[in-house]
């Protein structure tokens, strides 16, 4: 086996609190700042997005982890101060802002919690301890969740007369149905290893010490199987809640099709 590339961004990157390690077709994207507990902010936030931008093609399995106790504690508290971030616009600068301005912000840090649902990968999340609000909104952004039996997953924002913004909404509505994730989100409560595994908001629970092999197992088994068949695999079950049923039927059978004259030599 190769040892993981080293990514030329590296210093920078774990400065903001991420790593990057590249290991043929797997990428492990790792938030490193384990004496904050993962605390995110919005440099965390333009690592993660430039990461998202630059993995190589051959890339087919990301598998997102944290170092330390925690997954991540959410928000860096200094945002919530008047005097924010150095560099960042605070929550004052921001209410203040245009319509225009204030949306095209929020959109811009979206963007590090979204490009994990793209097409041509499958995303791996392995969460330990607290993932709390943007914690636990990366966490849903992936594909698929394994987490440890100590993980403690929360929705903090509408206890703090805010709401979930950063893309976690429709995928935890997606996983637990609108009424647990309406109670979820509104009282803010923890939700344990238990009640993950039993409502499908995580896949896999497992002892915290067995955590990063489990996911690791978990990323292998997907790159076992066939690129193509995994990608239009994805698609077909991605688009399936928007497409009626005869509609997918259709997409199955277009799929299919694709499949066959790929393996036989004869797709474009």
């Amino acid at each position: 086996m190769t040892a993981p590339a080293t990514d030329p961004q590296t210093p920078h990157r774990e400065q903001d609190g991420v790593r990057l390690e590249i290991d043929g077709e797997l990428a492990v994207v790792t938030l490193c700042q384990p004496k904050r507990r993962n605390a995110q902010s919005p440099a965390l936030w333009r690592a993660l997005t430039a990461i998202g931008r630059e993995l190589p093609g051959t890339v087919r399995v990301v598998l997102l982890r944290a170092e330390g106790v925690s997954f991540s504690a959410g928000l860096d508290r200094a945002m919530f101060t008047p005097e924010g971030i150095p560099g960042e616009p605070s929550f004052l600068q921001l209410a203040a802002a245009g319509d225009k301005e204030l949306d095209e912000t929020i959109a811009g840090y979206q963007e590090a919690f979204t490009w994990w649902r793209r097409p041509d990968v499958v995303t791996v999340a392995a969460v330990q301890g607290h993932a709390v609000g943007a914690g636990f909104q990366l966490a849903l952004g992936c594909d698929l969740r394994v987490v440890a039996e100590d993980v403690q997953f929360s929705m903090k924002e509408t206890s703090l007369g805010l709401v979930p913004d950063l893309a976690g909404t429709k995928p935890l509505t997606e996983l637990v149905g609108y009424a647990r994730a309406l109670e979820i989100c509104a009282t803010g409560r923890w939700v344990g290893a238990a009640e993950a595994t039993a409502t499908g908001l995580a896949n896999l629970a497992v002892p915290a010490a067995e955590l990063d092999a489990a996911a690791r197992d978990l990323a292998a088994a997907l790159l076992a199987a066939p690129r193509n068949a995994v990608i239009e695999t994805k698609a077909l079950l991605r688009g399936a809640a928007d497409r009626t049923y005869d509609e997918q039927r259709s997409a199955e059978r277009a799929a299919q099709a694709r499949r066959l004259r790929d393996l036989a030599g004869i797709g474009d």
